[in-house]
């Protein structure tokens, strides 16, 4: 038995530890207000010539919030050395102050002995969103089989994400692949717990495949994304043929200030990775020997960074 008023007390530390929890919740860190400062994330492919070390030192240096962390074949962290090498990588982006937010792989399988240590590991270290594997329609299966599958599995996953408090994103990556229709998504996510499993919206993806739907495309997506990647493109010709080209953000094609107008309005702000796929001397394909300066690939970093940054803020 206790008195009324240590019981007024109990109670009100109690409730106000609350908010406290909610805050702390990696899960819960992107649901705030839209306009907020944006938390940006730097593609760790783009510093694969770097150690752990190296690699996090510069992406504090040129300002960016964390580190969107390659754990897969030819990535920073070897999927077989996850549990060995993830602490290392960790240890070295905290010391430079970065943020455990997001990290890339090739998990879809759970069944996959590797798939599930890699994601077990990145729990254990504090990160809250990865990038899953791609997925391939068989040409001897129809398509609305294929996703019948494909959301059987998106189950499986999400609820072992769920009890490792982590988010799969599910990236939309133009050509033949799943999702690149992003009304393919929709299909797969339908039966998961949304909380859990999501996508990793591609806004280049997205208008290659789309064209001028690309408004339609996100608002059918986005109660499901995510996570977003932020990149630029334009057509060009390339040996002839029409292809995408790679730009700087804001030299391509992208209607930056409609688009995070829209994310601001569906109050979407989740974690952003940014990837830059031109030239940047090997480093845009992940070289771990680059042609061009350290000096000059951070300095396009920069610029990248920087245009994201006052892109959000004229938007409205």
């Amino acid at each position: 038995m206790i008195s009324r008023r240590e019981f007024a007390k109990k109670t009100a530390t109690v409730l106000t530890a609350i908010p406290l929890l909610q805050v702390n919740n990696p899960l819960l860190a992107f649901t705030g207000n839209a306009k907020d400062k944006l938390e940006i994330n730097l593609f760790s492919k783009h510093l694969q010539f770097l150690d752990y070390n190296e690699m996090s030192a510069a992406a504090a240096e040129i300002g960016f919030n964390g580190l969107d962390l390659t754990v897969r074949p030819k990535g920073h962290v070897l999927p077989e050395r996850v549990e060995d090498d993830l602490p290392m990588a960790v240890h070295a982006m905290k010391k430079y102050g970065l943020n455990m937010q997001l990290f890339t792989t090739n998990v879809w399988d759970v069944s996959n002995e590797i798939d599930k240590k890699i994601l077990e590991a990145a729990s254990k270290e504090g990160f809250s969103h990865y990038r899953t594997g791609w997925l391939t329609y068989p040409k001897d299966v129809s398509i609305v089989e294929s996703q019948a599958k494909y959301a059987g599995e998106a189950v499986e996953l999400s609820t072992v994400n769920k009890n490792l408090g982590l988010v799969g994103c599910y990236q939309n990556h133009a050509g033949n692949h799943v999702g690149a229709p992003i009304w393919d998504l929709p299909a797969i996510f339908s039966q998961t717990d949304n909380q859990f499993l999501g996508c990793q919206y591609d806004i280049r993806h997205a208008v290659v495949e789309g064209g001028k739907s690309w408004e339609l495309d996100l608002r059918r997506i986005q109660s499901y994304i995510k996570s977003i990647v932020v990149k630029d493109f334009k057509w060009g010709k390339k040996n002839g043929s029409w292809e995408p080209i790679n730009t700087p953000l804001g030299e391509g094609m992208i209607d930056f200030n409609r688009y995070f107008s829209l994310l601001k309005k569906y109050r979407i702000n989740v974690p952003i990775s940014l990837h830059l796929e031109y030239d940047l001397g090997g480093a845009e394909h992940g070289a771990t020997k680059i042609t061009m300066s350290k000096k000059e690939v951070f300095a396009r970093m920069k610029k990248d960074l920087t245009f994201i940054e006052d892109a959000w803020q004229r938007a409205e």
